[in-house]
This record gives C-alpha cells, structure tokens and sequence, in this order.
C-alpha cells in the first residue's frame, strides 16, 4: 500500500467541490440515525441508482451497513447549520433540526433541494468506509440553490453570483487574508486597509481577486464571502471573502496584524474597521457570519464556518 501523509491526502481530496448531503436512516431498535455526507454520487438511470459512502467512524456504522432502506436529503442554500448538527452534534440530531418522516418511514431534512428514499441495492466494505447503493424508490426536487463544499468549508454560489452588483459605478472586491494568527493589510496615509481590486463585469469575483493576490505574490486559499455592502458615499458595492494564506512575500506591500489587535487598528475606512473587529470577535468564538447591507447599516447572518 502506498504511504501518503494522511492529512495531504485528504486535502487533495477537498480540492473537489461538492454538494452537502444528510444522509438517514432507522437503526435495529427503529430510532433515527443520520450522518452529513459529501460522498454522493448518481451511479445509474436503470434501474435508477445512487450511492454514499458511511465511514466506519459513524456511531450509526453498523445501522448504515445493515440498512435495507435510507434517505438522502441534499441540502439548500442557508442550511449550514443542518449541515454542522448532523457532522458533530453528540445528542439527538433531529431534536435540533426540522425534518419530517417521508415514504418508507425514513427521516427526510425539511428545505432541501432535493429528497430521495432508497431501497439498499448493495453495501460493500471499502477501506476504512462502506460504498453503499440505493435504489431510488421515491424522489422530490426543490428550485432552490444548494449547498457547496470546498477546501473543508462551506460556500454558496447563490451569495457569490448576487455579491457582484451590474448596477454599482464600481464592483470593488477584497479579502480578509488570514495568515497564521494574523491579518495583512494594506497601510496607507489615513491608516490600514484591507486589498481590494475593482471587479470588470467580465470577470468573477474569485477569478479576479485570485489572480490579483497571486501578482502580488500572494498565495491563499479563498473561503466563503464574509461582507456585502453599498457604499452610497463612492457608489461603490463592495464584496469580501475571508482567505487563508498559505505564503506571502515581502513584495506583497501587505503587513500582518495581530487578529487581537485589531478592533483597535486605526483604519482608512470605517465599514473596514468595524468588519475587522467583527472578524476579531468571530475568530474568539469562531462562530462566522454574513453582513449585508450598506456602509453603515446592515444585517447580520449565520454562515456556520469554521476556519
């Protein structure tokens, strides 16, 4: 067997994006068990098929390998937090989460995107994990958008298309770039500022900003968008991921600052400031959320990330 460092690999496999899954069924005493899955695949239209992979690290192992019936509910835009529940929460799961119970008395997870009940065509044991096979015997779909999984974090496609407005005098875009325990930014005359580019409608927002911070000799890895606001003053729409980074060069221009020390930088923009101490607070409690709303005003929303 070939000796690949573990946590390489399993980084290697995280660079393919993939939808989000909850993944139910009922154990031998008839409670319901559950896992969140990213494993999923459609295998055949005839007879129709598709497939997941428990691992045996699951408490509900044995309930999955031994199944004669599952559910796969593929879940929406927003449900990060089903997501989160059904991938570590120790207690009962579907107290915390709504669902409801669909044909063949299997648990489904209420607003996802897509439900299928299946009768188990196979469960083979491979490796450390069990390749198990459905036979689709019922399946309902949602127009909604759904949940994405990259690089071990959750995005939204949705947030990232709507993030860049057609409408604004300037699409601005930026990042919070993490480095180790510390945040670069930009110094300036007025004070810091987080680096940013103006957006051409011809290009998508991760495209430009990657290839902006890689001239700068900047290489991150881009998460999820964590701002989006109006800045009637410029008129100017601005959007904000948070990025990890993984090398920096003294040519970037940038200087790290302490994480800690940040909701009392002294910074050129006020939205910039208070977006700062904002990302200070949520990496204390690392409980991420989105803004959105104008320069001064806005909402806040659960995101569920953990970076």
């Amino acid at each position: 067997m070939t000796d690949f460092d573990p946590r390489a690999l399993r980084s290697a496999f995280g660079r393919f994006m993939t939808g989000v899954t909850v993944v139910t069924t009922r154990n031998a005493d008839g409670m319901p068990v559950g896992f969140t899955a990213n494993s999923f695949a459609s295998v055949s239209m005839g007879p129709p098929l598709l497939l997941v992979c428990p691992g045996k690290f699951l408490s509900s192992y044995t309930a999955f390998e031994a199944c004669t019936d599952f559910a796969v509910s593929v879940l929406a835009e927003g449900q990060e937090n089903v997501a989160t529940t059904f991938a570590s929460y120790k207690g009962d799961r579907f107290a915390k989460v709504p669902h409801h119970v669909g044909a063949q008395n299997l648990p489904l997870i209420d607003g996802a995107i897509a439900q299928f009940t299946c009768r188990t065509y196979s469960a083979q044991e491979a490796g450390d994990h069990c390749v198990l096979i459905g036979e689709v015997t019922s399946y309902k779909t949602d127009d909604a958008r759904g949940l994405g999984y990259a690089d071990g974090q959750f995005f939204s496609l949705g947030l990232e298309r709507s993030a860049r407005d057609p409408e604004a005098k300037r699409n601005m875009c930026g990042a919070i770039l993490r480095y180790l325990d510390q945040v670069l930014l930009e110094p300036s005359d007025q004070g810091y500022r987080l680096p940013a580019m103006t957006v051409s409608d011809r290009i998508g927002l991760r495209d430009g900003l990657a290839a902006a911070m890689a001239a700068r000799h900047i290489t991150v890895d881009l998460g999820p968008v964590y701002s989006v606001y109006e800045d009637d003053r410029s008129g100017a729409h601005h959007s904000w991921l948070l990025g990890k980074v993984t090398a920096v060069e003294p040519a970037s221009g940038l200087v790290p600052v302490p994480i800690a020390d940040l909701p009392e930088t002294r910074c050129a923009s006020p939205a910039e400031a208070r977006m700062l101490a904002r990302f200070a607070r949520e990496t204390r409690t690392r409980d991420f959320t989105l803004y959105i709303g104008n320069a001064d005003r806005g909402e806040i929303h659960s995101y569920s990330e953990r970076l």
